[in-house]
């Protein structure tokens, strides 16, 4: 008997099974890499909403209570993943500086957006308005983060490689056991794999496709993360990381040659360069269209937990989440009503026991 199985090993399955290490519990997680999107993402973290110049919900709390986190599983792995890097906004217009300054000019938004317009110039880029600069931010290399996480689990023997049928967890009033393993609880953490779920599926996630290139381009002298319509990180050794499309319709992880071109042409939008594209990745964020995750308990089986729905700020969210839930289980702390699954009750005719 352990205290938690969990279900994938993702930034949202790995967050957990960090804040369960930290906290002393025993657990096993089983994976079988059937969805990848955690592997496949840009890792940006950025409290500011840049197409809007507004706050991310709860970024503070997030940044605050996630770099630390991040800090002590660097530690653990011994692995470097999380690259302090500021992102520069690129201005289209007048009326886009005159948005900065005033979004600057808010509380909330003061401490990580600086007043200042940057005219600093890049070789291969034109920038007629110049760029704002967003502090506090940065990228986890999640592909350096999982593989390596993964590891220590497996040297641990914490991690079980393995296709999860659903169908063989049997419930008990307080366990839940899945083929030889025993656990007190089980969280889920698959991500768009959820789908597939009995016991959660009748929730509302709604997978977005997102496809990312590499490139390499030896004449782009970039040391920022760019964004306009799309992003450009700079990776190193004259590779970057250019992303991200959104697509609602295909809910498969291949990439595409129509999502490959949508990138191309926003690319020779920004920059004159030539550049070679070394990679093209796809996989399907886990969304939810009120853009709030889905954490909790399920109605009927007290046992068994859900975190999910990270969607397009799994990196920022994750940790943050993963200490929620983990509060709502040990101390039945209440979940926030915005990031609850009991929030979609109603709609869905389900009643819980008083």
């Amino acid at each position: 008997m352990v205290d938690y199985l969990i279900v994938g090993s993702g930034i949202a399955g790995i967050c957990f099974a960090e804040t369960l290490l930290q906290n002393g519990k025993t657990f096993r997680v089983l994976e079988d890499n059937s969805t990848s999107s955690s592997r496949v993402a840009g890792g940006l973290y950025n409290p500011v909403i840049l197409k809007r110049f507004s706050q991310v919900w709860m970024a503070t709390e997030q940044l605050d209570y996630g770099l630390p986190f991040y800090a002590a599983i660097a530690k653990r792995i011994g692995a470097e993943f999380d690259f302090k890097i500021p992102i520069y906004r690129k201005f289209a217009s007048i009326e886009e500086q005159n948005n900065w300054f005033h979004a600057a000019d808010k509380p909330n938004l003061a401490p990580y957006l600086s007043a200042d317009i940057i005219h600093r110039k890049y070789q291969s880029i034109t920038s007629d308005f110049g760029f704002g600069e967003v502090r506090m931010t940065g990228y986890v290399d999640t592909a350096v983060l999982l593989n390596s996480y993964n590891r220590y689990l497996e040297e641990n023997e914490l991690l079980l490689k393995t296709h999860f049928d659903h169908s063989k967890l049997v419930t008990h009033d307080d366990f839940v056991q899945y083929e030889t393993l025993s656990a007190r609880h089980i969280v889920f953490a698959e991500g768009f794999g959820m789908i597939h779920n009995p016991f959660f599926n009748h929730l509302p996630l709604d997978g977005t496709k997102g496809e990312l290139l590499v490139i390499k381009a030896p004449d782009l002298n970039l040391d920022v993360v760019l964004k306009s319509s799309i992003f450009i990180l700079p990776i190193g050794n004259d590779l970057f990381k250019v992303g991200a499309t959104y697509n609602w319709d295909d809910k498969t992880d291949l990439p595409t040659e129509a999502g490959k071109q949508e990138l191309v042409e926003e690319l020779k939008t920004l920059i004159d360069c030539e550049f070679e594209i070394v990679d093209h990745f796809a996989g399907v964020r886990p969304t939810v269209k009120d853009r709030r995750p889905l954490i909790g308990t399920h109605h009927v089986y007290p046992n068994v937990h859900l975190l999910n729905g990270l969607g397009t700020r799994g990196v920022m969210l994750g940790p943050f989440l993963a200490d929620k839930l983990f509060e709502s289980i040990e101390k039945k702390t209440a979940l926030d009503a915005q990031i609850d699954i009991k929030r979609f009750y109603k709609k869905l005719g389900i009643r819980l026991d008083s």
